[in-house]
């Protein structure tokens, strides 16, 4: 990491020749590539880190293609001579995700999703204008082998862990109907392929501005939409998703200068929601119940709640018998039971007590309540921040140390078997009416592992099971219970 910021300061005062004020490392997001933020006389940067050469050339290519049209991307301003590390425009860190959760569904957010589909239209169709597709990080166009490739990845990693039964040949040969019949598209502009509101930044002028299209190739614009517009984590209501669909054929109809034949391109849009809707639920499946990421097995509820909404009001144009069959047991109530957790009512009598402790100071704390047991895990396993000077004087609930834990050690793996032991023990109690169930988390001092642990599985259990928790870091605020 150190070497990596190092190579950040040198590119950027090769590039602006004077040294930076500072680079803060950024939370990683769920690829391999490594964010920076560069700071330098009162302005900011953003410095990328990545290995994979030809993705990094890809994104540095797209990225000039589409500023020299005026479309709203980042302006790449240095690159490293080992093409590793790249200097880019900084759009700050408020997504349109974030603004949806923290401003609700208002006129406001409205306007910043319809804005960003008629850039989004833009950089489809002024974007394609002389792009050079053999430039593509993998297909060049998005066609019959990649929808395959997405519905594949639906069906082994998420409808085969159901271990229901199904005609796969058949399966096979309705995805192969279907797949043919969306490749057949009559428009095929630049898709960039994971457009959805986490990838859309927004200013404090409430200008929108992409990032993270590397992925892009040719193909259908109604992808693009139906990922925007059907992301399960943003969860629109349906009068959003219909009036945000015309609003975005409006603007692709009147960027291409022609008129749209809309129930063609409906009925094709309808084919690329259900991949999209499909893949998700792939990647779900993969990140959750593979990898056993607990925040991914939470989105699955929602995904399935979306994919049945679709399949009782929405058409394909295409018959696929065996196809439709496998959908109707994905969205069945006995599935969508299985992966939505209890949650607590207000009438639930369960309080979860989490605690910090430090083993020199104090050691394990004492259960109050009348039934005892509960869990104790040991953090000492997991690199020590503390060891580190800068972090010394710092805390668990601290930025710095919160990043570290994140990105340079094994905290985040250690955090998700914690969660998959303690899930069982919750649910369990929340059935029984159970009152009590303590859970502590110990290292040396109290103060940096123990206390990051302490809180993200309070966080966790607050969001998954709704339970009352009460958190209490014995070295950190011995006085002060903190209830959430």
């Amino acid at each position: 990491m150190q070497f990596t910021i190092e190579s950040i300061k040198d590119l950027y005062a090769s590039w602006s020749g004077q040294p930076c004020d500072q680079v803060e490392v950024l939370p990683q997001s769920g690829s391999d590539r490594r964010y920076f933020r560069v700071y330098a006389a009162g302005k900011t940067f953003i410095a990328t880190y990545g290995n994979n050469i030809p993705e990094n050339d890809t994104f540095i290519y797209f990225s000039r293609h589409f500023k020299e049209k005026n479309l709203p991307v980042p302006e790449v301003l240095a690159i490293s001579e080992d093409k590793t590390v790249y200097l880019q425009e900084d759009f700050g860190d408020i997504s349109l995700l974030n603004r949806l959760e923290s401003e609700g569904l208002c006129d406001t957010v409205y306007e910043l999703f319809r804005d960003s589909l008629h850039q989004l239209a833009l950089l489809q169709v002024k974007g394609h204008e002389g792009l050079d597709y053999t430039r593509c990080l993998t297909n060049q166009e998005f066609g019959k082998q990649a929808i395959m490739a997405d519905l594949l990845y639906f069906k082994y990693y998420f409808l085969d862990a159901l271990r229901k039964p199904y005609d796969k040949q058949k399966l096979i040969d309705d995805f192969e109907a279907l797949s043919t019949y969306l490749t057949f598209t009559e428009y095929k502009y630049f898709m960039f392929r994971d457009f959805q509101s986490r990838n859309i930044l927004v200013r404090p002028d409430s200008s929108v501005h992409f990032i993270d299209y590397q992925g892009g190739m040719r193909g259908a614009p109604q992808y693009d939409a139906a990922s925007m517009i059907w992301q399960a984590r943003a969860n629109l209501p349906d009068d959003w998703k219909t009036n945000l669909l015309n609003d975005y054929m409006d603007s692709f109809e009147s960027i291409i200068g022609q008129p749209l034949d809309k129930g063609i391109f409906k009925s094709q849009y309808n084919g690329y929601v259900l991949i999209r809707l499909l893949q998700v639920l792939g990647a779900y499946g993969f990140r959750g119940l593979f990898e056993r990421k607990a925040q991914f097995l939470t989105s699955i509820p929602q995904a399935l709640h979306n994919l049945k909404w679709f399949i009782d009001n929405q058409s394909l144009g295409i018959a696929v018998p065996e196809f439709k069959k496998v959908l109707e047991i994905c969205v069945g109530d006995d599935i969508i039971e299985r992966f939505t957790p209890l949650t607590a009512t207000d009438e639930t009598p369960l309080v979860v007590h989490v605690s910090s402790f430090s083993y020199k100071k104090g050691g394990i704390p004492v259960d109050e309540s009348d039934n005892g047991g509960g869990f104790v895990f040991d953090c000492r396993g997991i690199l020590n921040p503390g060891r580190i000077e800068e972090y010394k004087k710092q805390t668990g609930r601290d930025k710095p140390v919160k990043d570290f834990l994140e990105q340079q050690t094994r905290m985040p793996e250690y955090l998700n078997s914690v969660f998959d032991i303690v899930d069982i023990a919750v649910e369990d109690y929340i059935r029984r009416d159970f009152k009590s169930l303590m859970i502590n988390f110990g290292c040396t001092g109290g103060q940096h592992r123990s206390v990051y642990a302490a809180d993200a599985l309070a966080r966790h259990l607050r969001n998954k099971f709704k339970v009352k928790i009460q958190l209490k870091h014995h070295v950190q605020d011995e006085k002060n219970w903190i209830n959430t």
